[in-house]
């Protein structure tokens, strides 16, 4: 078992990085230039199941690698020995459980190259040692043109050898009190699958990875790095543009993690710091509900509005007033993922859902116990508030309407990190409870984005900005609630379709 944190940063830090004083008095340093060839066969056998194969040429002679893809953080199974040459032992991998997915005559080919420049350090911290990796390099797609643009590898990689990953976490916050890092969630294999237009944009939640052997407490784990790992590939896009789909990503993975915090409270909330980070959380990922909110506004509400208005010209007045402010709600959360603020928090939170002291304070019996045993009682406490706060859906005000589509969305969260956990033993049943929440969903989040606009509206016609915009925004908040009873309508059928639906958990 590998346990291994991964820091990303720009060239410049990981220069500066070299002149720290932890380094500087490390007991070894070595630098090597690595060339690191990864191998799959022609259907991705390999990747398909979540394997990642690699021949890796150092000073020292050939080591190949065989790694599971874990939960994208801190562990995962490897599988490494010295090689003889540049291609992959056959009879060395039908060792290892990559020979079920590979067959008995595997015939595997050469995707990319890693080209990387490393520095190593071996640092004794308290009674662990960990080995610190500068990486600098390259990916290099095979048979590549001279236009061809490699991707970049700019990392820090600590990897536990001895002790224990607390002291990898103290290690991480030093080194971010010396240059501005971040967490690292892709691997250099996706890098170079990312070669081949794999995973490119922005990226939506992936398939939490449980399995039925697992405590309550890894499958935390394991849902909460699933959330981060999307929160953190989309972050990236959003530094490098205010792309509206990557905020919208980003900012429903940090819903799903708030959604799995509520979903285990049982395993968190005697923790004295689960309330800290909860409120944090909330805090600093306060800009992209803002910036979300006008989004959708000018790219669904309004043009509603000026289809069924086009002949009022004041409606452009709205659209302008608000591209403004969505510009620079835009600008504000820019410099909120940029502030050192923010990456410690992302630093803070990894460590405390692998190290934290709800390891210890949480229940032992409920802790340990399997992930499928506490699963149903999770799912049924959610499914009993979704039932509780939609009766009498047709007289709910807004407010009362927001608070059942909050409980819904925890109950399809749920649902949805348990998938692998029951998807494929009662198919049917998974798809039809599945489809309802789906739809109350749907209905919901309409009802929430005329509310959401409706407030819009009476901001602006509250506030000092030209009275045309003031004028138009008060014809179109007078209106704007008309379309909601469809809406309603809707949510009320898809409430008594799920109400219906039988648990697939039971």
């Amino acid at each position: 078992m590998e346990v291994e944190l991964k820091l990303t940063c720009d060239a410049a830090a990981l220069a500066a990085l070299s002149e720290m004083p932890r380094l500087e008095t490390a007991s070894a340093k070595v630098t090597d230039d690595l060339q690191s060839v990864y191998f799959d066969t022609t259907g991705r056998a390999l990747q398909k199941a979540g394997f990642v194969l690699r021949v890796r040429k150092t000073r020292d002679g050939y080591i190949q690698a065989a790694k599971a893809s874990g939960d994208g953080l801190i562990e995962r199974n490897e599988w490494e020995q010295a090689a003889n040459g540049p291609s992959p032992d056959i009879t060395a991998l039908m060792k290892t459980p990559l020979a079920a997915v590979l067959g008995k005559k595997p015939r595997l080919k050469p995707l990319f190259t890693v080209l990387v420049e490393r520095s190593t350090f071996s640092i004794e911290y308290g009674s662990s040692e960990i080995e610190l990796a500068l990486d600098r390099g390259r990916v290099m797609k095979r048979g590549a043109n001279e236009d061809f643009v490699p991707e970049p590898i700019c990392e820090i990689e600590l990897e536990l050898k001895r002790g224990s990953p607390v002291h990898v976490f103290m290690l991480a916050r030093e080194i971010a009190g010396f240059v501005p890092v971040r967490i690292g969630v892709e691997s250099k294999a996706e890098r170079g699958f990312k070669l081949d237009g794999l995973h490119t944009g922005p990226r939506k939640a992936g398939v939490v990875r449980l399995s039925a052997n697992m405590s309550a407490a890894e499958a935390f784990r394991s849902v909460a790095h699933a959330c981060l790992r999307h929160m953190r590939l989309n972050e990236d896009l959003l530094l490098e543009s205010p792309d509206p789909e990557a905020l919208h990503q980003m900012r429903g993975a940090i819903r799903r993690l708030r959604s799995a915090f509520s979903l285990f409270d049982i395993l968190l909330r005697d923790d004295p710091q689960f309330e800290t980070i909860k409120s944090d959380l909330r805090r600093l990922s306060a800009p992209l509900g803002k910036a979300r909110n006008l989004d959708v506004f000018l790219t669904r509400t309004l043009p509603n509005e000026v289809e069924r208005h086009h002949e009022q010209n004041e409606l452009l007045n709205i659209e302008k007033q608000l591209d403004i402010e969505r510009t620079l709600a835009y600008a504000a959360v820019g410099e909120q993922l940029r502030s050192n603020e923010w990456r410690m928090f992302c630093l803070d939170l990894v460590e405390w859902i692998n190290v934290g002291k709800w390891l210890d304070t949480s229940d032992r019996d409920t802790r340990d116990s399997s992930v499928t045993s506490v699963a149903s009682r999770l799912l049924d406490k959610r499914r009993r508030q979704v039932k509780k706060r939609g009766r009498k859906l047709a007289d709910l005000d807004a407010a009362e309407r927001h608070q059942l589509r909050i409980a819904a969305k925890k109950l399809r969260d749920g649902t949805e990190f348990f998938t692998a956990l029951y998807s494929h033993k009662k198919a049917k049943r998974f798809r039809e409870f599945a489809s309802a929440l789906a739809a109350i969903q749907d209905a919901l989040g309409s009802l929430n984005d005329i509310a959401t606009g409706h407030d819009l509206l009476e901001s602006l016609a509250d506030s000092k900005v030209d009275r045309n915009v003031v004028f138009a925004a008060g014809l179109m908040a007078a209106e704007v609630d008309d379309t909601a009873a469809g809406f309603l309508s809707d949510a009320i059928k898809a409430y008594d379709t799920l109400i219906d639906a039988r648990p697939f958990w039971r």
